[in-house]
């Protein structure tokens, strides 16, 4: 494994963003840019080049800072899986204005289905779909690490008290796509700290 993982809970919402360098290639990838700080600007800056902004799902406190995001890297692929798109470009759905003021509408430049790859540096990420907390959440796997956002969290799980969420679906999503994995992932979840497959398998009550 050659990327380094820094996160950031510097949203209001206490949402953490991760900044994802490759240090063989040079790359950057930024996983839910729900802030745009001077801790997070720096350690895009350190980390090299942001080639990819990679979206678990498209709450507005994990979109929050996609219009800073896109004027400053314009060149950095947005990429959010396909059953996200509805949430992604309407307002009114993901809570933007509602929650912070700000209208947030953004089509992905890449949308992924589940099991699509895409290669990062020396690396290669893998989209896995996990319905449940909204209908196109998905996490991204890559070498023992997994960013869960909204669908797993230290001994716990993303809400289903939502409009669109699905017990029955996250719970299926986790058990069948997120348990499989080896038990020494970790795992950085979208709220809170990180964690592994394998401690979550023996101590999340919730699935």
């Amino acid at each position: 494994m050659s990327i380094k993982v820094k996160g950031f809970d510097d949203g209001v919402f206490m949402e953490n963003t991760y900044v994802v360098s490759d240090p063989g290639s040079g790359l950057v990838a930024v996983v839910d840019p729900g802030a745009y700080t001077d801790r997070i600007r720096d350690a895009v800056k350190e980390g090299g080049k942001l080639s990819l902004i990679l979206l678990t799902h498209g709450h507005a406190d994990h979109i929050f800072a996609l219009p800073e995001f896109r004027r400053d890297y314009p060149d950095a692929k947005i990429v959010a899986c396909s059953g996200e798109r509805p949430m992604l470009t309407t307002a009114s759905m993901n809570n933007s204005e509602e929650f912070t003021g700000r209208k947030l509408e953004q089509e992905a430049d890449i949308y992924v289905e589940d099991g699509n790859q895409i290669e990062f540096g020396n690396e290669t990420l893998t989209f896995i779909h996990t319905p449940g907390h909204t209908p196109g959440g998905m996490c991204i796997y890559t070498g023992k690490i997994l960013f869960s956002g909204d669908t797993l969290f230290y001994r716990s799980v993303g809400r289903t008290d939502l409009p669109e969420s699905s017990t029955v679906q996250l719970v299926r999503a986790i058990r069948e796509k997120l348990y499989v994995l080896p038990d020494d992932t970790v795992v950085y979840p979208g709220h809170g700290p990180a964690t592994t497959i394998g401690e979550e398998k023996r101590e999340n009550f919730f699935v």
